[in-house]
């Protein structure tokens, strides 16, 4: 399954398109690129440091919740854009994060050298093997996108496919539906209108702890799992 910014949104994460793409009034372009970083380190420490304190006094929602059902039965696997652990907090095994991990940090010379950080103030004291300054942990504009491929090739064997909380509009996340087998069964969860093809998807327009838990139900129901 993909999941996108509106499956954490009610656990209180804010979503770039319910802000005009602003975040604490910086244009997202302004602190997700790695000129940014040159220009002015500092800023782009602060913006992270915000956005990781904010995750660790958060807690995974009833979508994330409802997710880890499925795992009772079938093999499942995530890939999510989102930065955010909450998947791993509330119970699921098999994650893929393709944009990052808020709460780890790289080397900007090492990209391999990723560690994980104590606490949410990332400073200019925090530094590598080489004596630099480490970086968030995030794929920012314009860098590659490192785990792209293994997600591709899980999209290629799923039998089941659901995205939840995606306009399917950032790509290259958003083309992962287009190598799902043809007889996958797809599911897309977003309270808002979608754009684009939808043929062949199923389309439940609930916020993800509705949708999710109506998908899972679903799932489990026409399987033949019935749970206490």
């Amino acid at each position: 399954m993909l999941t996108g910014a509106g499956i954490s949104k009610e656990s209180g994460i804010n979503t770039f398109r319910d802000s005009d793409g602003l975040w604490e009034n910086h244009r997202v372009e302004d602190v997700a690129n790695f000129d940014s970083w040159v220009k002015n380190p500092d800023l782009v420490r602060s913006f992270y440091n915000q956005r990781r304190k904010q995750v660790i006094e958060a807690e995974p929602n009833e979508a994330h919740k409802e997710l880890t059902r499925l795992e009772k039965y079938f093999n499942v696997n995530i890939i999510t854009q989102n930065i955010d652990d909450f998947h791993e907090r509330a119970g699921s095994s098999n994650i893929i994060h393709l944009h990052g991990e808020i709460k780890k940090v790289q080397s900007v010379r090492d990209p391999y050298y990723v560690r994980e950080l104590s606490g949410w103030e990332l400073t200019e004291n925090h530094k590598d093997i080489y004596g630099e300054p480490l970086r968030p942990n995030i794929v920012w504009f314009g860098e590659a996108v490192p785990m792209i491929e293994p997600s591709v090739e899980l999209c290629q064997k799923a039998d089941i496919f659901i995205i939840i909380g995606t306009s399917l509009a950032v790509y290259p996340a958003a083309g992962l539906v287009n190598y799902t087998p043809s007889t996958a069964k797809k599911y897309l969860i977003d309270p808002k209108e979608v754009k684009g093809d939808l043929r062949g998807i199923k389309f439940i327009q609930e916020m993800a702890s509705v949708g999710v838990k109506r998908v899972v139900d679903e799932i489990l129901l026409e399987n033949k799992f019935f749970e206490n």
